[in-house]
């Protein structure tokens, strides 16, 4: 079994909860809801984002476990220096531009996504990437 930090694990899971309600909410939200086209009503109820908010928080737990992965064995990598947190944004950037930024730019290529979304999500998820691999390279 990898010696993986659990607790490192969470508090990234939790971090990236937080910097993605922060930044889809109160920081950034009239922004996102613009460019996402998305018309508040009036009705909506936090309830019925449970289900949502649920496989969201299970999805930044895979990502910060994997993240963790890479962590560790790119750690011991010559070419990865400095401090364990600045190795950990570095990181967590790399994982952001070789398998995020790529994997979803498949929307805008060939699903019709609005290329200014796109580069919004993709800002958040470099700052939620970066703060993942800190925490989970230091703590």
């Amino acid at each position: 079994m990898l010696p993986i930090n659990l607790i490192s694990v969470l508090l990234a899971t939790l971090a990236a909860m937080v910097l993605g309600f922060l930044l889809h909410g109160p920081i950034l939200g009239k922004a996102w809801m613009r460019l996402a086209n998305i018309v508040p009503t009036g009705n909506e109820k936090f309830s019925d984002m449970l289900p949502n908010l649920f496989w969201n928080l299970v999805a930044n737990f895979v990502t910060a476990y994997v993240l963790a992965v890479v962590y560790l064995f790119a750690s011991s990598s010559p070419y990865l220096t400095g401090s364990d947190i600045w190795k950990g944004v570095i990181c967590g950037i790399w994982v952001w531009l070789g398998f995020i930024v790529t994997s979803t730019s498949m929307e805008v290529i060939w699903m019709g996504r609005k290329r200014a979304l796109w580069l919004f999500e993709c800002g958040c998820s470099l700052l939620v990437m970066a703060v993942m691999g800190a925490i989970i390279a230091g703590y």
